[in-house]
């Protein structure tokens, strides 16, 4: 017997109620795919100037972890099962001044440091961004600005300076340029960020530089208020650091723009969360190796940024003029700003650090109490 009206119906629509289905997981597959690439082009936004190549595919380097300085302390606990740390996958993110590419290896300071730690039980991402003037050890027992760590041993080195100095278990890093920041934003159509009067002589200064390096035009913003921005302007955004604040505020423009990347993700098509996804993926130097990412995408629902913090913490913190070092960013204890931060990052509230840490908080404050005294 020939299935009646109804029933052709009725199978029409579980038909297309499958292929919808289909397509919603591939979609949801794509979007998790842009918040990982979010959270690997974030260390772009804090970029000065940036030379960029034809896509080539993804640079890669395999670090050694014997090199990178987890602290022992930290992988005994992990390995008895009494650290708080386990779960989680800690990737650090660097942006750096380089003009071409070599500099992205080395011999370029990286302007923007960030770490993303991932509960991969629960999909909670924390990032934190580790301000590129903070006072620390740089991994060679010399004391200067964290940011000229990657300057003198790149990636590696720079790795080893988070673990040493945070009490970090990194193993895994990406550095990415500005040139992806700004065709994700334009990939998505823009984002909408709030620009007040005082950043918007600056962010137009800067989109000048900007579009100079990419060979591109750029659009002045003419007024301010909430408002969609393209690539180059959201880019000048993120980079404008003569407002009040400076690059604490800085580093706050950034998160902005990532939550309106993401913003924008979540309501783009199949096609075009494809396209972005694979132009930005070219332009990485990493890392992390093409399985584990594809690891991340079997439990895609699940992920979500959920909180983000600055590093020393606001509270226990200043800023100095360390002579021939220039003005630093300085933890006033970096041994309470570490417990902070395994707080943050891993609910660990009772954390005790390392005796290496000790050591460098105590290295820090003979270092800079006399400038910070003729400040006082």
């Amino acid at each position: 017997m020939a299935p009646n009206s109804n029933q052709r119906d009725t199978a029409a629509q579980r038909k297309m109620t499958a292929r919808q289905r289909q397509a919603k997981k591939r979609r949801k597959i794509i979007i998790f795919a842009i918040e990982i690439i979010v959270i690997l082009i974030m260390v772009a936004v804090l970029l000065l100037v940036m030379g960029h190549t034809e896509n080539e595919g993804p640079k890669r380097v395999e670090l050694k972890e014997e090199e990178l300085a987890i602290p022992e302390e930290i992988q005994q606990a992990k390995e008895e099962g009494e650290s708080h740390m386990t779960g989680y996958m800690n990737i650090a993110l660097f942006g750096v001044d380089a003009t071409k590419e070599s500099q992205l290896y080395k011999n370029s300071r990286s302007d923007s440091i960030m770490i993303a730690s991932i509960n991969m039980d629960t999909g909670d991402i924390k990032l934190c961004s580790v301000y590129r003037d903070t006072y620390l050890n740089i991994g060679t027992d010399s004391y200067q600005k964290c940011n000229s760590a990657y300057s003198f041993g790149g990636a590696e080195q720079a790795v080893k300076m988070l673990n040493m100095n945070l009490d970090m278990d990194i193993t895994n890093f990406v550095t990415v340029g500005y040139k992806g920041l700004s065709e994700v934003i334009d990939g998505l159509g823009g984002i909408y960020i709030d620009v007040d009067e005082a950043e918007l002589e600056h962010i137009n200064n800067y989109q000048i530089g900007i579009a100079e390096v990419l060979k591109c035009d750029y659009q002045a913003v003419t007024t301010p208020g909430y408002q969609l921005l393209n690539g180059v302007q959201a880019t000048a955004y993120c980079r404008i650091r003569y407002t009040k604040g400076d690059d604490f505020m800085r580093a706050t423009r950034q998160r902005e723009v990532i939550k309106g990347i993401e913003e924008q993700a979540k309501q783009a098509d199949f096609a075009t969360l494809s396209k972005v996804f694979n132009e930005v993926i070219d332009d990485v130097y990493t890392s992390v190796d093409e399985a584990d990412i594809l690891e991340l995408l079997k439990n895609i629902a699940k992920y979500n940024i959920v909180e983000e913090a600055g590093f020393p913490n606001d509270t226990m913190r200043t800023v100095a003029n360390i002579g021939a070092k220039g003005s630093s960013v300085i933890p006033m204890d970096l041994e309470s700003n570490v417990v902070w931060l395994h707080q943050f990052f891993f609910d660990d509230a009772d954390y005790t650090v390392t005796d290496s840490v000790r050591e460098y908080s105590q290295q820090i404050k003979a270092d800079t109490t006399p400038y910070i005294e003729r400040i006082n």
